[in-house]
């Protein structure tokens, strides 16, 4: 419960105390100085409250919001907001449980575009006219719309944890003035099978088979990078996706498969024999990183494709193997020719071959079988070719084709 206060006046005066002339009231020793009207209450915790206010309407404004707030569980300190972006952004980045790479990615965020432009500005004062402006001179600066859509997000999850933390109330960043720019969506744009052979025959010949390893069976580059014969069932045609190299703090690790989902990928007679192929022209080479972080257990695999018998640094391939290869091959540069197309090529060609799209969910590692159908629908035979291809099939059946010949 919060109450108003006079603090010019006394509540119960002495019999015979002197009047003040101009409020005809028994003054205090504040009498005249300072905001007249006091809320008092006490917080969610028990702690004494004041609030001083100069008009009594606000005053019992302010003591029915309080009120209402402490009833209803949602009072919040109104000191609480004075702490920094900057100070609670650090705890928050220290509180998190999310792995080493997703946390150099976040910190990169706060470093080179949220802390620099609001983190000495109190939480209470980040309003969304605030977070706008921000959006504002991030595309001032030339800044992508999917860079600064990702920019918004992370700054969203601060302040997030600030309302969940009751050092604000709402977040600014989920306003309905807030709009981060759009951005087009792209659809992917798989490979032919032609383009396919041309890069792989551009390629040294010790990494043709990254292709034809990316085509084959959907792997991300940092999977293949860490692929080797003992992830293959040769009599089973399975290929068990177990792994991946990742760059932590600049150092190669072995690392889980993204999202940590393990995977069993069907294995083609022609993507076998490639692989055998190649592992006879440049044996599997044991290769020993740490297992997650730079300081993890040391791990050992045998590894398919290494240089000079150590793992390949992607930044590495991408730019002294893999782009020249592209333009070997006259393909153009730039990020959707990047390998990743090939796992585009290899959805595409499920596809195009009638696999389930959760089938090849599955295949490709994703947790939600929706986000395969957005992404690769465009590429699925059209629903009209396929009812005319049904009702022709009807008309080819033995029964009917005899009646249709009378």
């Amino acid at each position: 419960m919060a109450e108003v206060y006079d603090r010019w006046h006394k509540s119960r005066p002495a019999p015979g105390a002197q009047r003040c002339r101009e409020h005809d009231k028994v003054p205090t020793t504040d009498h005249g100085q300072g905001m007249r009207w006091q809320v008092r209450y006490r917080d969610a915790d028990g702690k004494q409250r004041k609030e001083n206010f100069a008009r009594k309407p606000a005053a019992d404004a302010r003591a029915n919001a309080v009120g209402s707030a402490l009833d209803r569980g949602t009072y919040l300190d109104p000191a609480a907001g004075k702490v920094t972006l900057r100070v609670h952004a650090e705890a928050w980045l220290d509180a998190q449980t999310f792995d080493e790479t997703t946390r150099q990615t976040v910190r990169s965020r706060l470093d080179v575009a949220i802390l620099p432009a609001l983190g000495d500005r109190e939480l209470r004062a980040i309003r969304p006219s605030t977070v706008q402006a921000f959006i504002r001179g991030l595309q001032a600066e030339g800044r992508a719309p999917r860079y600064v859509q990702v920019i918004v997000a992370a700054l969203s999850s601060v302040l997030s944890a600030a309302v969940d933390d009751g050092l604000i109330a709402t977040n600014p960043c989920r306003a309905t003035s807030v709009r981060p720019p759009k951005v087009e969506s792209r659809k992917v744009i798989p490979w032919t099978v032609e383009r396919v052979l041309a890069v792989a025959d551009a390629l040294p010949d010790r990494y043709e088979s990254m292709v034809y390893t990316g085509y084959g069976t959907g792997q991300r580059q940092g999977e293949i990078l860490a692929f080797g014969p003992d992830d293959v069932d040769w009599l089973g045609r399975v290929v068990y996706v177990r792994r991946q190299i990742r760059i932590v703090r600049n150092t190669l690790v072995f690392a889980p498969p993204k999202g940590g989902k393990e995977r069993d990928v069907p294995l083609s007679s022609e993507t076998s024999l490639r692989l055998a192929a190649h592992m006879r022209a440049h044996p599997p080479a044991e290769v020993t990183l740490p297992w997650k972080l730079p300081e993890g257990r040391p791990t050992m695999a045998r590894l398919f494709f290494t240089k000079a018998g150590a793992a390949v640094h992607r930044a590495w391939f991408n730019v002294t193997v893999w782009s020249p290869a592209l333009k070997a091959a006259g393909v153009p540069a730039g990020r959707e020719n990047g390998m990743h197309v090939l796992r585009h090529t290899y959805a595409s060609t499920l596809l195009a071959g009638g696999v389930d799209i959760r089938a090849l969910a599955e295949y490709l590692g994703h947790t939600d079988p929706g986000f395969t159908l957005r992404t690769y629908t465009h590429l699925m035979p059209a629903a009209e070719d396929r009812a005319r291809l049904a009702v022709d099939l009807a008309y080819r059946s033995g029964a009917a084709e005899e009646r249709l010949a009378r």
